[in-house]
């Protein structure tokens, strides 16, 4: 079954997670599809637009843990292919981040982690009110190295981020209003996806030169140094990951109970 599902709303696309049975988790065939989507959509022409959304009530739980040896690497692979392999997932991010077209986000229900992540590669956001964000890495032994920290510091204020990524605590759709996440938070899932594709199609009646051509400009200000902090990040990871934390939150995901972290 396909993770990532793109349908056309004239020259709009509309990119779902479609792994709604497991909370759109994010696993490997998320990351090998996603970055094939937004490589087709990047080239195409016609495209003026991109909304992402998802199916179900979940926009995403975040990295699929019952699949977390495999998104960290195995531990036998040793560091450069670790590396090589947070870059690859990293990639989803930077494509995302710098795409011709803008990118509206429309969330609803969960968006932990990874999902923070996806967000936060976009021009826009939006959300319902029933919205739950999480900057969750801390809680499962990881940097966050996908994105989050490289990209939320030009979105959101300082303080705030550090509070939410060191503690992973939960926040709901009012505070990510508050602190300038979201743009507007929309009664329900139904609305939220209706004000993005409204907004999706304004901006489509504009010049297609002016438009990429400000994008191109916003984006070389907001994301000019997101290359070197990925790769920075991917390092870190790279050289400090506690492997065997990591075994323990895929052992407590299994046996549904908290993990139970060693000491330094």
């Amino acid at each position: 079954m396909s993770a990532v599902a793109v349908e056309h709303v004239g020259n709009i696309a509309v990119v779902r997670l479609s792994r709604s049975h497991k909370l759109n988790a994010m696993g490997k065939e998320y990351f090998d599809e996603m970055p094939k989507v937004l490589k087709e959509l990047d080239s195409n022409d016609h495209i003026r637009a991109v909304v992402i959304t998802a199916d179900g009530q979940h926009f995403s739980s975040g990295l699929d843990l019952s699949e977390m040896s495999t998104l960290s690497g195995n531990h036998q692979d040793g560091k450069t292919n670790l590396h090589s392999h947070i870059k690859s997932l990293q990639s989803t991010t930077e494509l995302l981040a710098n795409l011709r077209h803008p990118t509206i986000a429309a969330v609803s229900g969960y968006c932990i982690g990874g999902g923070i992540d996806l967000i936060s590669a976009c021009s826009i956001r939006f959300c319902s009110a029933d919205s739950v964000f999480s900057i969750r890495e801390t809680k499962i032994a990881i940097v966050a190295d996908l994105g989050t920290l490289q990209l939320l510091p030009s979105i959101i204020p300082k303080g705030l981020l550090y509070e939410l990524a060191l503690t992973g605590r939960d926040f709901d759709a009012t505070e990510a209003l508050r602190i300038n996440l979201v743009n507007e938070v929309l009664p329900d899932k139904e609305l939220c996806e209706r004000r993005a594709l409204n907004l999706a199609a304004e901006i489509a009646e504009n010049s297609l030169a002016a438009v990429r051509g400000t994008k191109k400009i916003l984006d070389g200000i907001y994301n000019e140094d997101l290359a070197k902090n990925l790769e920075y990040v991917a390092l870190w990871n790279t050289a400090f990951l506690n492997r065997e934390d990591l075994r323990e939150v895929a052992r407590a995901f299994a046996e549904k109970r908290p993990p139970r972290f060693s000491e330094p």
